[in-house]
This record gives structure tokens, sequence and C-alpha cells, in this order.
């Protein structure tokens, strides 16, 4: 027998679990790297509108935040707002080490919308929207023909190959995520930062169909270059022996490379597609300097499935 006390509590619960996950979502302030296009690039006069939905998983800042730092950033963290005098120790360059990885490669749901045009054959130019990060990029087909769905080149059938290379650029106002203890984190930190990243994909793609009317399966390998400016500046943090407050650490300039591959599904028929992806990327992130002049290393594997869904607007005029 259903019992309604409980199964609206239950429902209750899902709800603020979707929300919260939903509310993520918009704060996330990374800049997109799963590659959800094909080889084939939108033809000419057409538009291309997109959603996806996504997952960014980051070992780093796994490996940096167990529960001994997540217990440190609780105390810590409310003991710098209520405005105690907090000692420089190893539990803080714990802590800045792990609000580093967080920055770099958060784990969080990520979210973008996308529009692309056909500008001529074989380009096309897009803008992402993924709430904090803008994002302009092109891509130039290498291989395959260039008709449209209503327009087939001949040749294109079902199997045919395309093969394309792309130029990302995106810009962000960097910050770590919305969650509890990193919140209590930033109580004591105070860290902000701007992050600018460069992708180059290298797609190959087979065809579902002539010209991807009913979809095509995707995959290739992909270069990122990403450049950051982060700075400290820590609320109530003393040095070692409680006799100065610690300096604001000025902006501090890195950049790294990444090198990644992926594999992408689009299915459906002429007009809207389902695209389920999966991106996998490793970068050596480097050396980082925390508040006491020491610094610290990291490194890391990064694993992004996503799901959307594409709608194809076509030229009419042809």
């Amino acid at each position: 027998m259903l019992n309604f006390p409980t199964s609206l509590r239950r429902l209750r619960f899902l709800a603020g679990r979707g929300a919260a996950l939903l509310l993520l979502a918009a704060t996330a302030c990374t800049a997109p790297r799963g590659i959800t296009t094909s080889g084939k690039v939108t033809p000419q006069g057409e538009f291309r509108l997109a959603y996806n939905q996504g997952f960014n998983v980051g070992s780093a800042p796994l490996s940096k935040a167990g529960t001994a730092v997540r217990d440190a950033a609780s105390q810590l963290g409310n003991r710098a707002a209520s405005g105690d005098t907090v000692r420089y120790s190893g539990s803080v360059s714990s802590l800045q080490t792990a609000a580093l990885a967080y920055l770099l490669d958060p784990v969080q749901t990520t979210a973008d919308f996308s529009i692309r045009y056909g500008v001529i054959p074989r380009l096309d130019v897009g803008y992402k929207f993924a709430f904090g990060s803008h994002v302009f990029d092109t891509q130039y087909q290498l291989l395959g023909p260039t008709g449209s769905v209503e327009n087939p080149e001949r040749g294109a059938a079902s199997g045919t190959t395309y093969a394309s290379i792309g130029l990302q650029y995106a810009i962000q106002r960097a910050s770590i995520p919305s969650l509890p203890f990193l919140s209590d984190v930033n109580n004591l930190l105070g860290l902000s930062a701007s992050r600018h990243d460069i992708l180059i994909p290298l797609t190959v793609s087979q065809s579902f169909g002539p010209e991807e009317s009913i979809g095509a399966i995707s995959y290739g390998a992909v270069y990122a270059h990403s450049w950051v400016s982060y700075g400290f500046q820590p609320n109530n943090l003393y040095n070692r022996a409680g006799t100065g407050r610690l300096p604001t650490l000025e902006n501090q300039s890195r950049n790294f490379s990444s090198y990644g591959l992926f594999l992408n599904l689009k299915l459906g028929y002429k007009y809207v597609y389902v695209v389920p992806a999966i991106s996998l990327y490793y970068q050596n992130y480097g050396d980082y300097t925390l508040l006491d002049g020491s610094t610290a290393s990291l490194s890391g594997v990064t694993f992004i499935p996503s799901l959307g869904v594409q709608f194809r607007i076509p030229n009419l005029s042809r």
C-alpha cells in the first residue's frame, strides 16, 4: 500500500537533488571540452543548434580532497570567517593544493548551448555559452562530400568517411565549484583566477545514411592548451609562528597542455539528433606557488561523459 507522506518526502528529496544539480550546472565556469561534432561541417547556409549536459571528472581534485582535507576546510574556514587567527600549517598547504586542483579541473556537472553556421563549403563557425564561459570556434572539412540532407552530393552514402580539423577558443573568469567545503576553503584563502583555453580537435566520422541524414559515429584526437592566472587573498591567515599576517599572493601565470581522445554518436533523422559522447584527457598542470613560497605539482586524467540534443535548420533557399 502506498505510504503518501513517505512518497511525498522522497519526491521532495529528489526535487531538491535535481535543483541542486541544476544550480551547480548553472554556476559551472569550466570551458566545455567534450567533443560532440562530427567530421562533416555544417553545410553552407545551414544552422545547427545544440544543448549538451555533461559531467567533468578530474582525477587531480579527487586525489587532493580526502576526508582530512575536507574536515580541515570546515574547521579553518569557519575560524577565519568568524575573525579568529589561523596559523599556516601543512593543512593549509593541502587546502591550497585542493583548491587549485578544483580550479584547474573541477568535479562538477557542465552544461552548454551552442549555435553553428555553414559559412562556405567545408567551413563553419560557432559560438557556445557555458554558464560563465564564452567559446568561439571554427571547423574546416578535410575529407568527404559537402552536400546537405536535402541536396546530397554524388557519392554520398551510408558509410561515407568525413574528416575535419577545428579550432576552439574559450575565455572565462575561473572559479572553484559551489561546494560547501570549497566555500569554507575560500573563506580562508580568497582564491581568484581567470583562464583562456584553445582546443584543436581532429575528427573522423562515418555517416549513417547519405550526408549524415540519420547520424554518424565520430572519433579522433584533440590537443588543448590553457593559460591560467591565479592569486590568493587570505583572510586572518598568519605565519607558522603567529607573529605576522601572510600577505596577498599577487597574480601568478601558468600554462599547460592537454592531450585527449574522444568518441561520439549522432542518432536521429533529418532535423533532430541525440548525441551521446565521451572524451578523455591527460594533462600535467605544472608547479603552482603557494602562500608560504613553496610549490605544489599537479597532474591528472579527466573523464567527460555527456549527452546532448542537436537541431538542424536547413538552408531553404537552395
